[in-house]
């Protein structure tokens, strides 16, 4: 299990050297917990978030939650290649400040799809936005 625990950890080190000068890295999101069954990134919401209208950016949503969904993929298979196919976005309030939370959890894997789901929830609990991902999964 050590052994387990030390390729997991080397994993994520890479994924957070690759992170560097990405998009994501210029988002200043934050990983806070990873396993095969969820992920949690969390943002504090800046200026250079929010949308003309003084609210985040559905973008902002869109990639938060794509990000947390496709490092979940990326946990579950550490030795392939997955991206993207499909990505559905659910709005269901404005946020502008604050920290947000997003939760990603594995609704279905096979040997080549991922499936999963994600909610962004202000610090407070109230939901700003869900979806669901689907990834392909290639060696």
């Amino acid at each position: 299990m050590e052994a387990e625990d030390r390729h997991k950890d080397a994993h994520m080190q890479e994924l957070a050297r690759l992170a560097k000068g990405t998009f994501w890295d210029y988002l200043g999101s934050q990983v806070e917990t990873v396993n095969e069954r969820q992920v949690v990134v969390t943002l504090e919401i800046q200026p250079h978030h929010h949308n003309m209208i003084g609210i985040v950016h559905g973008g902002v949503h869109a990639t938060l939650l794509d990000s947390a969904m496709g490092l979940l993929a990326m946990v579950n298979r550490p030795n392939c290649n997955v991206v993207t196919t499909n990505l559905n976005m659910n709005y269901v309030a404005k946020s502008s400040t604050g920290k947000m939370i997003v939760t990603a959890e594995l609704i279905h894997s096979s040997r080549t799809m991922i499936t999963a789901h994600a909610f962004a929830r202000m610090d407070n609990g109230d939901l700003c936005a869900f979806g669901t991902g689907t990834f392909r999964v290639s060696q």
